[in-house]
């Protein structure tokens, strides 16, 4: 078995850039310990715990469309329904056990439960 380490996703609405560019696509990678305790040291975390989100996610993007110098002021300009997309996709791929999420069949409304923490695996 390999162990899956990134992750695609697709925001919600997308950041755009500077030049007007959508960029919707990313990929994710699994946090490492470091990811998670490096940023305590910073000082903008200090003066507002919130921000440890920014800075964590800003560490484990790794491309948000073609940009691939993902830092904590490209995350500040996300809108917020596409930063509350990330931090649960965040809890997803690096939570433990089975993550099940109730949806329903848009064609026949048949509800059934997904198990979303096996999503990307082979």
């Amino acid at each position: 078995m390999i162990l899956q380490t990134e992750f695609e996703f697709s925001l919600p609405k997308g950041y755009a850039d500077e030049n007007g560019e959508l960029h919707r696509d990313g990929v994710m990678r699994l946090a490492t310990a470091a990811d998670e305790i490096l940023p305590l040291r910073d000082p903008r975390v200090s003066q507002n715990p919130s921000y440890l989100t920014v800075i964590l996610l800003s560490r484990v993007i790794t491309r948000l469309g073609t940009v691939s110098q993902i830092n904590p002021g490209l995350i500040e300009k996300l809108f917020a329904s596409d930063f509350a997309f990330l931090q649960s996709f965040y809890e997803q791929i690096n939570g433990e056990g089975d993550i099940k999420k109730n949806v329903v069949c848009p064609q026949c409304q048949h509800s059934f439960q997904v198990d979303v923490s096996r999503l990307g695996e082979a």
